[in-house]
């Protein structure tokens, strides 16, 4: 009698460790989906990685052509008017990008065909990976500007802007 107990409340554990177990398996499936998504994401940035460490040469002339249309985006921008943005600037920057430019980032001196604007500094930030960051120093008469700027090179645009506030010699905005 005891006996029979004893592996009765022995086969209702098993049982109850069983279907939990069986519970469990679509959230190690999902585990086991993410981490296979992370592995093939890492051994993608291993191999950029890999390709810009063993030829430096072309990831120099990949940077350098960026850099030129980075140069072309910004002289592109600063010196139209805010109401052509979507023509002119469709196919350097995403339409995020034209939307902030548009929308938020317009100085407060408006940009005009009296404006005109130099591009004194385009500096790299971050030269290494798929995205190149870049922090930009347009001036006027009225008003200096700085911007980080990062850049995709696999798509060759403009991904994204941000505005930065400038301290000392270059701030003289009125």
């Amino acid at each position: 009698m005891k006996n029979s107990r004893l592996i009765i409340v022995t086969c209702l554990a098993l049982f109850g460790i069983l279907v939990t177990q069986f519970n469990r398996m679509p959230n190690l499936d999902k585990q086991l989906g993410q981490a296979k998504a992370d592995l093939k994401q890492t051994k993608l940035s291993h191999k950029k990685s890999e390709t810009i460490v063993s030829s430096p040469q072309s990831q120099q002339d990949n940077v350098s052509g960026s850099t030129k249309k980075v140069t072309s985006f910004v002289k592109t921008f600063s010196d139209q008017s805010t109401s052509s943005y979507s023509d002119t600037l469709k196919g350097m920057a995403s339409q995020k990008v034209i939307n902030e430019l548009t929308q938020t980032f317009a100085p407060s001196v408006t940009f005009s065909d009296k404006a005109h604007y130099e591009v004194p500094v385009i500096a790299i930030k971050n030269a290494w990976g798929s995205d190149l960051e870049y922090l930009v120093i347009a001036k006027s008469d009225a008003q200096n500007v700085a911007y980080t700027i990062a850049y995709d090179t696999d798509d060759k645009l403009v991904t994204d802007m941000s505005r930065l506030n400038l301290k000392g010699a270059f701030d003289n905005e009125k």
